[in-house]
Order: C-alpha cells, then structure tokens, then sequence
C-alpha cells in the first residue's frame, strides 16, 4: 500500500463520519508558483462573478484542467482519486473545474450544497466529491470556507430550511451596500472555518453545506475540482470547452475523467463506439 493510499483511507474515514476532511502540505512550493505563473494573466479583476454566489469581487476561472499540465496533474492527484476511487463508482468522471480568486471586499456566499441539482430525497449517498485546494493561506479575514459539520447527514427538511433562509442575490446595483446572507440560529456556532496553509486541501462530499467566506482585507486563490458518479450529468461540458487536440495530449485518466470513457455497458458511447476514438487523428 502506498503512502497516498494509506492517506486517502483515513481521510474516507473522517469523510463519512463529518462530512469532510483537510489535509495540510500536499502540494510544494515549486508546484504552488507554478499554478500562481498560470493563472496570473487570467485574474485581472476582469472575470468577476455575475451575482452573490459567484461573488461580484471573485474571479473565477472555468474549465480549469485545460488550461495546462500543472492543472491536469491536479485533477488526478492520487489522494484525491484514492478518495473518490472509495466513494464513487468507477469510471466517475470531472464534474467541474476551475479557480476561485476571493478579493477583499467579497461578501460571504450563501449556503448551498454542491449536488443539490440532482433531484434525489436526502439523507443519501453523496453523488459527488468536491476538492478545495489552498494556493494561498485560508484565515478568518480572507474568505476561508466555512463548513457545516454532520449536515451531509440531515435530511430534505433540515437542509430546505436553512436555505430557504437565504435569499440568493442575482444583481446588485452600483450603488449597492454589499451584505453577507444572515447565519440562521442554531448554525453559528456549528460553523467551521477550513483554516489551511498554502498547499493544504480540503475534500468533501456534495451533501455537506458549506459557503465561501467574507474577505475584509485580503485575497485568497483556491483551486476546486469535483467529481460526479459516471451516470450523473457534470456541471461544466468539458467536451464544448476543451478542444479535442489539447485532450490528446492528456493522460488517459483524465481524459477518462472528461469524459472520453465508458459507463458498463454502454453509457457515453459515440456513435455506438467508445468515444476515445473521436480523438483519433
């Protein structure tokens, strides 16, 4: 057995009991100057989000895993496919990926869960593993994300009252006073701050709440990938938005993460025919 997949056993372990886990110093300091070199042109302040969940002072970056080998080695690291390897069928696939740069100023999100859309009474199964990784520091002041302990447990009830506490904001206007969505009683002082050092990760199911934090004075870059059951519908379409000659270039796990797989017996099939063979020159 491998350090890795000693690691990700234990980590499975604390997952099912709370929720999430994290896990410090996974990633060194060449690789985090690395991911910092890559997305420096792409976080001007220009990709702000377009309402209060993607945050009006958050840029994110999309399709993540085509924008370069660091990102790709990130979306297969071996802890994180140990985890999910324990946690969901084989041949699961890349959900969603991208870069979340909090800039000061950002309110906190709402609370939300990340597999709410698939339409499936809880308590259940988690139907996706979601991965946090801290390029810069996590703290109090920054945005760290807060975690709600056991709530991948809670049932439709408990999970539709604490949302339904929230109003989502889609727009603000200019002249707007920026404001965090109210803490409902009883979650306050159940809320975890995932304080991390740059390189940490944080890995959770899609049934655990959980929001990104407020940032009073501070940026914070963070990388998320997630990953879905290989019968769920992904978040992003990696297909529209990564071009099949860069995919070539990929690792055979993740173009299999892509989706450029197949689901027994026959789910993804192209044309009746496994859909590696639409990479052929």
């Amino acid at each position: 057995m491998t350090d890795w997949q000693d690691r990700a056993e234990k980590c499975v372990r604390t997952i099912e009991e709370v929720g999430y886990v994290i896990v410090p110093d996974v990633l060194d300091a060449a690789c985090l100057a690395a991911i910092r070199e890559a997305l420096a042109p792409q976080l001007q302040e220009k990709l702000l989000g377009r309402n209060n969940f993607e945050g009006h002072r958050t840029e994110r970056v999309y399709s993540l895993v085509g924008q370069g080998e660091v990102f790709e080695e990130l979306a297969e690291h071996p802890l994180v496919m140990g985890v999910c390897d324990a946690m969901l069928q084989p041949s699961y696939l890349l959900s969603a990926s991208q870069a979340i740069h909090i800039r000061a100023g950002e309110t906190a999100q709402p609370f939300h869960t990340d597999d709410a859309f698939y339409p499936f009474s809880r308590p259940r199964k988690a139907f996706s593993v979601a991965t946090i990784w801290a390029i810069d520091a996590f703290t109090n002041s920054n945005g760290a994300t807060q975690l709600v302990p056991g709530s991948h447990l809670w049932d439709d009830q408990q999970v539709g009252d604490l949302l339904r506490l929230i109003p989502f904001e889609s727009k603000r206007g200019d002249d707007a006073v920026p404001t965090d969505p109210e803490v409902p009683l009883g979650i306050e002082s159940d809320l975890v701050d995932a304080l991390m050092s740059p390189g940490s990760v944080a890995i959770f199911v899609g049934t655990l709440v959980h929001r990104g934090g407020r940032s009073d004075g501070e940026n914070r870059l963070a990388l998320s990938n997630q990953y879905c059951e290989p019968w769920a519908r992904p978040q992003e379409n990696f297909f529209l938005s990564i071009p099949p000659e860069k995919v070539r270039a990929m690792s055979p796990r993740v173009q299999s993460l892509l989706g450029y797989s197949i689901h027994p017996p026959f789910m993804g099939h192209s044309r009746g025919r496994h859909p590696l063979r639409a990479l052929e020159p």
